[in-house]
């Protein structure tokens, strides 16, 4: 499929589709003429991208993680590199102290809700 259906497919916009590619991401093949042509294993990549990005972890990260995360050549190696996971680890602890504030203030807004309610007219 080219950029624009792929672009539909993962609700990603061409212009994201090309950065992933330039950061090395994604990989399309390309036609006879030149134009980008996306596969359905790359939409899939692209999907694991955007939910990698939207959790905040950075693309030098996800780079490096995709593989294993993908299923792709890199799956089988077993040597990760120590600084690697430590950083990784540390995204994650980010990650979790975030939800746990977002947590907290869920809470308040309910206890909040459930008091406006009883008081209310």
């Amino acid at each position: 499929m080219r950029i624009g259906e792929a672009s539909r497919a993962s609700g990603v916009s061409a212009r994201s589709l090309r950065y992933y590619e330039d950061e090395g991401l994604i990989v399309p093949g390309r036609c006879g003429n030149g134009f980008r042509d996306y596969c359905q294993a790359t939409v899939d990549r692209v999907l694991v991208i955007r939910s990698l990005l939207e959790s905040g972890l950075p693309v030098r990260l996800i780079r490096e993680a995709l593989p294993r995360l993908t299923g792709g050549r890199d799956v089988g190696t077993d040597v990760v590199c120590a600084e690697f996971l430590h950083e990784v680890q540390r995204h994650r602890d980010r990650l979790a102290a975030r939800i746990a504030v977002l947590s907290a203030q869920q809470a308040a807004l309910d206890a909040y809700l459930r008091q406006a309610r009883r008081t209310a007219p």
